[in-house]
């Protein structure tokens, strides 16, 4: 795999909500590869690479906890936000948070940790000045330090994911020995297109791991 990184991340709990289930929230068995390649742009990304997730590696056993959370039952309308903009005030977008709050179910993962094989490809918008080194070697060095733009999660903001640059001759962690048809998964979102449909593929876990089909890939659909 050409300019490969692996990636172990983990936590205390995570939530990779199906879309079909926003209400009551309820999560994939596994990360889907969105999620994935969100932690990967947290740690390094400029305009000049796309992150591609190769393969998620389940390294704990796939456990659900039933919660409950206080949330905020709607948002402002992205109407009045534009003509907030336009006004440069900020009238008509004020939400009294304990008149509108209310309480919902999720159903969550626990302690679920993986290890994330990908690779990035240069984009149109690199530069001359943009080389695969240079971006590979930003990216490990973060990773080993710590850092990141953004807090990465699993999921959900709430759900704080920590990681773990795994080095190019260092064993992978074992995953675990199970194997099941997990179903249809969210593979991304193409943002490029006007309505930003959301991309699914046929995910299957073969002793622990997922290999994520390839962009250009006729498992993925619309």
């Amino acid at each position: 795999m050409a300019y490969g990184i692996r990636l172990k991340v983990w936590g205390d709990y995570a939530c990779f909500t199906r879309p079909e289930m926003k209400v009551e929230r309820v999560s994939y068995d596994v990360m889907t590869p969105s999620a994935a390649r969100g932690i990967l742009e947290a740690i390094h990304w400029k305009p000049a690479i796309r992150w591609v997730v190769d393969a998620i590696h389940v390294l704990e056993p796939i456990r659900f906890q039933s919660i409950r959370r206080n949330e905020v039952g709607s948002k402002a309308p992205a109407g009045k936000i534009k003509s907030a903009m336009k006004r440069g005030d900020l009238e008509g977008l004020s939400l009294l948070v304990d008149e509108d709050r209310q309480q919902r179910a999720s159903t969550v993962l626990v302690k679920p940790a993986y290890v994330i094989a990908a690779h990035f490809e240069l984009t149109g918008k690199a530069g001359a000045d943009d080389n695969v080194g240079k971006h590979l070697d930003t990216f490990n060095r973060r990773a080993a330090r710590g850092q990141c733009f953004h807090q990465p999660c699993l999921g959900t903001r709430e759900f704080a994911a920590h990681f773990e640059l795994i080095a190019p001759d260092a064993p992978l962690p074992p995953a675990i020995s199970e194997s099941r048809d997990l179903g249809f998964m969210l593979w991304d979102i193409d943002h490029q297109a006007p309505d930003r449909p959301s991309l699914f593929f046929r995910a299957t876990l073969e002793a622990g791991v997922i290999q994520v089909p390839a962009p250009d890939s006729a498992e993925i659909r619309r």
